[in-house]
């Protein structure tokens, strides 16, 4: 990735971006700039819109009630992320926004919210779910956005599951205990992957024996400590991205 400008704000703005194109700000936006960190006439900001990469913008025609921006020049075509499913029982609250914000900046192209029999949340909002990898677009110099799926239930999942996806199953019971050692035997870098972790309490017998019936599984150690689910996410994101993904 390009050195990232992180002395200017940067927006996520839904809109086509062009040089010379003038952005009316909405309510939100027009707060968090004039209002929050009180930027000026002229203010460098940095907008994407996970399309057509990333551009400089200069503030103008403020108001109290309105403001736009002036779409300079591009700074950075657009990036993709690598193809990586990230497939979770939802959690409750703020475990779930922490986990759907460390999943953006480690680099999953999908989010895909997974109900189990011991998932502890009954519904998903995924609204909550985009805003929270906005943010974290916006934090960590990221100029895409993932593909946020609605909820449904594990067994659909892997009744849909792609052939040519390899699904990575975070495993307390797998049988090589180095998860490094087990991603060493996954193939080539850059082929699609899905990442699989369970609820608090983990998968019961019945799914566990339609996860493993799957044709290409691979079960991952995440090593001898129980972690949380959301820790979980991060770890075993970091250790696919450094042996499979795009941390090269």
């Amino acid at each position: 990735m390009a050195r990232t400008d992180f002395t200017s704000p940067r927006l996520f703005i839904d809109s086509p971006l062009r040089e010379g194109e003038r952005l009316a700000l909405g309510p939100e936006h027009l707060n968090y700039l004039v209002n929050v960190l009180r930027l000026g006439a002229g203010a460098r900001v940095l907008v994407f819109n996970g399309r057509d990469g990333e551009f400089t913008t200069s503030l103008a025609a403020m108001s109290r009630k309105s403001a736009t921006l002036v779409v300079g020049a591009r700074l950075r075509a657009q990036e993709v992320a690598a193809d990586v499913d990230y497939l979770f029982a939802p959690l409750k609250h703020a475990r779930l926004d922490y986990m759907a914000q460390k999943a953006v900046e480690m680099g999953a192209r999908r989010l895909r919210p997974v109900m189990t029999r011991r998932t502890q949340a009954s519904r998903v909002n995924i609204e909550r779910l985009r805003a929270n990898a906005i943010e974290a677009a916006e934090q960590c110099g990221v100029i895409w956005l993932p593909e946020i799926e609605a909820e449904t239930t594990l067994d659909k999942a892997l009744a849909n599951w792609r052939p040519d996806r390899l699904l990575i199953f975070c495993d307390e019971e797998a049988p090589v205990a180095s998860p490094l050692e087990a991603l060493s035997n996954a193939g080539e870098r850059g082929r699609p992957l899905g990442l699989l972790i369970g609820p608090e309490g983990g998968f019961d017998e019945t799914e566990r024996a339609a996860i493993l019936a799957l044709p290409h599984v691979l079960r991952l150690s995440l090593g001898p400590r129980i972690l949380r689910a959301d820790t979980a996410a991060v770890a075993a994101l970091a250790l696919i991205q450094a042996r499979l993904g795009d941390w090269r």
